[in-house]
C-alpha cells in the first residue's frame, strides 16, 4: 500500500510539473515566423513555386523532436493545426496533444485510485483526453460565429472607404484598425500579406482558407471576379453585406421554427443519463449491478455508443443549414 501511494504521488508531481511546463511555455520566434508565413506556404501549394520558401518547410508542429517527427507523418496534423489557428489559440498542435495525454493519464490514475475499477478509470481517461480538443473546437466555432456576425459591418466600412476614393488595400487597413476582433485580426493579416508583397489574389484566398465560411468565399470570389472583369466595387460590397444580413434573418427564423424540435432532442439525449443518476440516488442497489457485474461495463459502453449515435442523428435532424 505504501509503495502504491508513493508511486501515485510521484506520478502526480510529474503530471503537475509537465502541465505547468506546457502552459507556461511562451511563443518562440519560430512560432511568430510560422504564423506570418503560413499565407506564403498556402500560395506555394497553389502555384507550385517554392524556391524562396524553405523557412516554412522547416516549421515544427511540436517542441518535442520525437513528437514532431511523428506528427509530420500523420495527415490529420495539418487539420489540427488549422483548427487551432482558426480558434485563435497561439499554441502548437503538439502541445495540445501533450495536454490531452497528460489529462488522460492523470484522470486514469486518480479515478483508478479512488474507485479501484480500471474500466471506469479508462472511460474517465477517454473523456479527459477529448476535453482539450473539445475546447479547441468550441473556441473555433465561437470565433467563427463572431466573425460571421461582424463581417457585414466590415464590408459596409470597406464599401464606404472605396466610395470615398480610398484604394481597396487602404480600406482593408481601415477595417483592420477600426473593427473588433476577430474581424480586425483577419483583415490585418490580409493587409500585411498584401503589403509584404503577396499578390492580392493569394491574400484573399488565404483569408478564405483561414476562415472557411461561405460568406468569406463569396467575398473573395466577388473581388477576384471584379478585378478581372471590372465593375462598381462599392456596389458589390454593399450587395454582399445585404445578402449576408438577409441570410442571418432567415437563419434566425429557422431557429425559431425548430426550437421545439431542438428542445425535444435535448430532452431525449439527457433522459438516459438523468434516469441513471436518479436511480443511483433513489435505489443504489438496482444500479450497482451495472458497475459490479463483469458484464455491466460492457453494457454501459454499448449504451454510451448508441447514445452518441442517436445524439448525432437527432442533431442532424434539428440542425438546418441556411
Amino acid at each position: 500500500m505504501a509503495l502504491t501511494i508513493a508511486l501515485l504521488t510521484f506520478m502526480g508531481v510529474m503530471v503537475i510539473f509537465l502541465v505547468f511546463w506546457l502552459l507556461l511555455g511562451g511563443a518562440t520566434t519560430q512560432e511568430v515566423v510560422r504564423q506570418r508565413m503560413e499565407s506564403v506556404q498556402s500560395a506555394e501549394r497553389r502555384t507550385g513555386s517554392g524556391l524562396d520558401l524553405q523557412l516554412v518547410r522547416d516549421e515544427t508542429l511540436s517542441g518535442v523532436p520525437l513528437l514532431n517527427r511523428l506528427m509530420m507523418r500523420l495527415s490529420w496534423s495539418g487539420r489540427l493545426q488549422s483548427m487551432i489557428i482558426q480558434a485563435g489559440i497561439r499554441m502548437r498542435p503538439g502541445k495540445v496533444l501533450l495536454i490531452s495525454g497528460v489529462a488522460g493519464l492523470a484522470t486514469y490514475l486518480v479515478v483508478g485510485w479512488v474507485l479501484g475499477q480500471s474500466s471506469m478509470a479508462a472511460i474517465a481517461a477517454l473523456i479527459a483526453v477529448t476535453i482539450p480538443l473539445a475546447v479547441v473546437a468550441i473556441k473555433r466555432r465561437r470565433r467563427m460565429m463572431q466573425f460571421e456576425q461582424a463581417f457585414p459591418e466590415a464590408l459596409d466600412l470597406l464599401g464606404r472607404a472605396v466610395r470615398a476614393g480610398h484604394a481597396f488595400t487602404t480600406g482593408i487597413e481601415m477595417v483592420a484598425s477600426e473593427s473588433a476582433e476577430p474581424v480586425s485580426g483577419e483583415f490585418r493579416t490580409t493587409f500585411e500579406e498584401q503589403n509584404f508583397g503577396l499578390p492580392l489574389r493569394d491574400a484573399l484566398l488565404n483569408m478564405a482558407q483561414r476562415m472557411p465560411l461561405i460568406d468569406v468565399r463569396f467575398f473573395a470570389t466577388a473581388l477576384l471576379v471584379q478585378k478581372e472583369t471590372g465593375g462598381n466595387l462599392a456596389e458589390i460590397l454593399d450587395e454582399l453585406a445585404r445578402v449576408m444580413r438577409e441570410r442571418f434573418r432567415i437563419h434566425r427564423e429557422v431557429r425559431v421554427k425548430t426550437a421545439q424540435g431542438r428542445l425535444t432532442a435535448a430532452i431525449l439525449i439527457a433522459l438516459p443519463i438523468g434516469m441513471l443518476v436518479i436511480m443511483k440516488i433513489l435505489n443504489p442497489g438496482y444500479v450497482d449491478v451495472l458497475f459490479t457485474d463483469p458484464l455491466g461495463p460492457k453494457i454501459l459502453a454499448g449504451a454510451a455508443l448508441l447514445q452518441i449515435i442517436g445524439s448525432v442523428i437527432l442533431w442532424k435532424i434539428v440542425h438546418i443549414d441556411v
